[in-house]
């Protein structure tokens, strides 16, 4: 998943490149599978209404990560080819989903997939548009959708106002240093007009939560790619700041981690045309 072309002056010296993109999250990804949400039924809902499944109907997931929305995309009914550039991450989706009917994973990122062209109904990416370099990416999503196939751009946002994310901000701002400036500045999505160009957009907004004992908001924590590893001195002091935060929000054993899960889609009008494609208006099956 490469770091975005615009990013803010200083950014490519903190934020890794295109190549490194691709192990950011090595070491991260059993915190990762621990701790980060699904996606909730609404949004599955959404996607069905807008791109049908069925036999023929074929999803790419791009940056699919350890396969959280992968997977409720398989429960849907979709086939899903997972694309993924990290190794670690690919093969602990490939180990819980590898089994199921429909799912395959290649290695691959925005701006290049071994998919054929016109061979993707629905292009989905949950937390990594930051990634894209935005024209290749577009260019490439164009390639391999089908002529009425659709993207959606997904995100589970954390609810910042929260008492709990403000008190676990204040844990990422002590302990995550210029690294976590950097992230959040290159997590900007105002690129994503540029992405779509001139098409017709439709957004979605859920309420969705997760429910974590302490060991898992302690991986919530650790899974960010800017925090110190547990067994350094800085990792000792986040995991002690992590089990206070813990205490003073616990209620049953657990914590309620809000988040609004939110989604763009429509279709990316090619570079050339100042007008849409009509034909992104239908349901995105052949």
């Amino acid at each position: 998943m490469p770091t975005d072309n615009d990013a803010p002056d200083g950014l490519e010296s903190r934020i890794p490149g295109p190549d490194a993109a691709r192990s950011v999250f090595t070491g991260k990804v059993a915190d990762y599978v621990a701790s980060r949400p699904d996606y909730p039924a609404a949004l599955f809902a959404m996607l069905q209404a807008e791109c049908p499944s069925g036999a023929n109907v074929t999803v790419a997931d791009v940056g699919s990560g350890t396969g959280l929305l992968t997977h409720g995309l398989l429960r849907s009914g979709y086939r899903v080819v997972a694309v993924e550039p990290n190794q670690e991450m690919r093969a602990a989706a490939d180990s819980v989903l590898g089994g199921a009917s429909g799912y395959r994973s290649v290695e691959g990122s925005a701006e290049s997939m071994p998919l054929e062209a016109e061979s993707i109904h629905l292009v989905t990416a949950a937390q990594a548009f930051h990634w894209f370099e935005i024209e290749r990416a577009r260019a490439e999503f164009l390639r391999i959708l089908t002529p009425r196939g659709k993207v959606a751009l997904i995100w589970n946002d954390r609810i910042l106002d929260d008492p709990l994310h403000v008190a676990l901000d204040e844990v990422f701002e002590s302990f995550g240093g210029a690294r976590r400036g950097a992230l959040l500045a290159h997590e900007d999505r105002s690129n994503i007009p540029l992405f779509f160009g001139s098409a017709q957009l439709k957004e979605f907004s859920w309420p969705h939560a997760n429910y974590l004992d302490e060991e898992a908001l302690l991986s919530l924590v650790f899974s960010r790619s800017y925090m110190p590893n547990r067994v350094t001195t800085d990792g000792r002091l986040v995991g002690d700041s992590v089990r206070k935060v813990f205490d003073r929000f616990v209620s049953s054993g657990r914590v309620e981690v809000r988040y609004r899960t939110v989604a763009t889609l429509g279709r990316p009008a090619p570079k050339r045309h100042a007008q849409p494609d009509s034909r992104s208006k239908h349901d995105c099956a052949e």
